[in-house]
């Protein structure tokens, strides 16, 4: 097994496990506790309808698939605000043009789908060293945002009506919280795929907010789940010749169910 990690392709392919385990652990806390959890699959069918769309007009498809996950991804907000309706209610809608948009592309393109569907199912063992510096500088990029407004996102999460009346720029950070999400569920499509990251975006946060509600703990375990649920999912992919995005996403399932079980045991 151990040879394995000699290959670039491998080394890549672990080096985005651990970037997504912790993008996605970031964001999916923020995720859960602004209620949003639908936010991953809208971003992530917008992904594919910009693929679909850039494969139509000969443009890069995985330069579309960024453009219309971070137009969907800011939307969003500046949309619930003014209809006065809820985000998931927007996140909803969202979600349906853009499945609509990407089946009608689908149904236009002439020849194989092969580049469009690649963000859908997933491929880490595609994955290239651009990719990778890519990913990393946009995980960088959160946790420095993090950092620097860790105590008014933190107001945020609790009452975005008191944030605001305390002085808190709530809609930026709202908003941005809202694009940074996009951004790092979108760069780790090809890690994960577009239909199984919801899961890695929910389960991880999920099963820390379980065991702790300590933000900066949770914060760590989401993290944490996360890595291990990538990690772990990729080797037993290259064991077992299964695919790299459904073990991923088992694992971090099961992770929750743990968690579920040690939380009864604790009585907490």
């Amino acid at each position: 097994m151990w040879e394995i990690l000699s290959y670039n392709y491998f080394q890549n392919a672990l080096m985005g496990s651990i970037l997504a385990g912790v993008g996605l652990g970031i964001v999916g806390v923020w995720v859960v506790l602004l209620r949003i959890p639908f936010v991953g699959v809208a971003i992530s069918h917008a992904a594919f309808a910009g693929s679909v769309i850039g494969l139509l007009l000969g443009i890069n498809p995985i330069i579309m698939a960024i453009v219309f996950s971070l137009l969907a991804s800011i939307l969003i907000g500046p949309i619930a605000e003014k209809s006065g309706l809820e985000a998931n209610v927007i996140i909803g809608i969202i979600f349906s043009l853009v499945l609509g948009v990407a089946f009608l592309g689908l149904g236009l393109i002439q020849g194989p789908k092969t580049e469009a569907f690649n963000l859908i199912w997933g491929s880490i063992l595609t994955l290239s060293r651009s990719n990778i510096y890519i990913n990393a500088g946009v995980t960088f990029l959160v946790i420095v945002f993090l950092v620097i407004f860790g105590k008014e996102i933190k107001a945020v999460f609790y009452n975005r009506e008191v944030a605001m009346a305390s002085g808190i720029p709530e809609k930026f950070i709202f908003f941005s919280l809202l694009f940074l999400s996009g951004f790092v569920i979108c760069l780790n499509l090809n890690t994960i795929g577009g239909i199984l990251i919801f899961s890695l975006l929910i389960n991880p946060p999920s099963a820390a907010r379980i065991l702790t509600h300590n933000l900066s703990k949770m914060y760590l375990l989401s993290i944490l789940f996360g890595i291990i649920s990538c990690l772990t999912g990729l080797i037993f992919s290259y064991l077992f010749a299964v695919p790299a995005g459904a073990a991923i996403i088992i694992i971090s399932s099961l992770i929750f169910i743990i968690s579920l079980i040690l939380r009864g045991r604790n009585g907490r």
